[in-house]
């Protein structure tokens, strides 16, 4: 199989949006977040509003698209295995060794938890108790925060895992065929209505939680662009049409978005249905013009994708403590609502480069980074350097 440098290309881009994201959400006014900037700003909302609406679910797309090319040659429960080993052992111990600063951070910034990391955590690895709403998670006594990213697919994984009977049936082989033909306005359209089906059904009662148990809504929305990504793979008449109708897929994911703003303004909130229909139909437009694009112009082998494929696991993993570490750092030294998010932004770049670079040349830590075992990335003795063993390398865990 030929190697698909966009979609590589593309999960790297996608995380590296990510850190961004939860950088600026330090700063953005109004929003909740684990801790909050003193220099917020109100003018924040509208670009983290926009980019909020599809972010998460590209990379959900992102990580189907990555199983269907792991599972070739693969049975179901060796593929769950596999992903259950490179998910869930970084979890515990992201949840173990980098969330708790975390935690600390914010229940010492609400004032409900005296400072002292170290006492803090004897009390946290003891299952507190905690004073209500310290910390995220506080009610459970431990959480996993920016990591929910990793049950989410887990759980995504062992669901299509478990449905291939079905999804391998004759309805599900024409159920993808009918997905992989839509041309025009119709691949446009037709795949909103699961996302606008389920805005009308659970949206209303399901508020987004990341607790994985009460989170209705976005299990919905996530695992139909998850299964999206499985179905559509390297279909080459399929991503051949999303390239050619980038320019359109744009204009009208822009057109949305101002619709969108416009409803939130406009309506009151028993109406704010039709707001979130409207964010339904920009979601999916937004997402077929950055796959066309990407297409488009990143399907090369980029200099830095081999690089990139081996870090951002760990970067994904490391970010946003080390984003929260530099904040309380910063904080004291009253730098501006300039100068200090640029530091923030550099140093946790520095920092991740950093130890990731370590990360990647210890054996025994890749693991728990979510990285195969052989350092560096080089294929172990019984992999093939090229076909279908090559076509898994493309892609990681995440």
């Amino acid at each position: 199989m030929q190697r698909r440098h966009d979609i590589d290309a593309l999960r790297a881009l996608a995380f590296g949006l990510v850190i961004l994201y939860h950088a600026a959400m330090y700063y953005v006014a109004d929003w909740s977040w684990h801790i909050k900037s003193p220099h917020a700003a109100a003018w924040l909302q509208w670009p983290m509003r926009g980019l909020n609406l599809w972010r998460m679910d590209l990379v959900f797309l992102i990580s189907g698209l990555a199983l269907g090319f792991v599972q070739r040659g693969q049975g179901a429960g060796a593929l769950l295995r596999q992903r259950s080993w490179r998910l869930l052992l970084p979890l515990a111990f992201g949840m173990a060794v980098l969330v708790p600063y975390q935690a600390y951070a914010q229940g010492v910034a609400n004032g409900l938890i005296a400072p002292g990391f170290g006492v803090f955590l004897l009390r946290y690895f003891t299952g507190g108790p905690w004073p209500a709403k310290a910390f995220d998670g506080a009610d459970i006594g431990v959480t996993w925060n920016h990591l929910w990213y990793l049950p989410y697919l887990w759980l995504y994984t062992a669901v299509l895992l478990l449905a291939l009977p079905l999804l391998q049936s004759a309805a599900g082989a024409r159920l993808r065929r009918a997905f992989l033909g839509l041309r025009g306005a119709r691949l446009l359209l037709l795949p909103v209505l699961p996302l606008i089906a389920w805005s009308l059904l659970l949206w209303p009662h399901f508020p987004p939680t990341h607790d994985l148990i009460g989170d209705g809504w976005l299990h919905a929305v996530y695992f139909t662009l998850f299964l999206y990504g499985w179905w559509l793979g390297t279909d080459s008449g399929w991503w051949a049409e999303a390239t050619r109708l980038r320019w359109m897929a744009l204009a009208v994911a822009v057109g949305l978005l101002a619709l969108h703003f416009g409803l939130r303004a406009m309506l009151p909130a028993p109406w704010r249905v039709f707001a979130r229909v409207a964010a339904d139909a920009y979601l999916w437009a937004a997402l077929l013009a950055i796959l066309g694009w990407a297409h488009h112009k990143l399907n090369r082998p980029w200099p830095w994708l081999a690089w990139a494929n081996d870090s951002v696991y760990p970067w994904y993993m490391l970010h946003q403590t080390l984003i929260i570490v530099l904040a309380v750092w910063l904080a004291p030294l009253s730098l501006g609502p300039w100068l200090e998010p640029a530091l923030l932004v550099a140093g946790t770049v520095a920092g991740c480069w950093a130890i990731t670079a370590l990360v990647r040349r210890v054996r025994w830590l890749r693991p728990l980074f979510g990285l195969p075992q052989s350092p560096l990335g080089r294929p172990k003795a019984t992999e093939a350097p090229s076909g279908g063993s090559a076509a898994k390398r493309s892609v990681g865990a995440i």
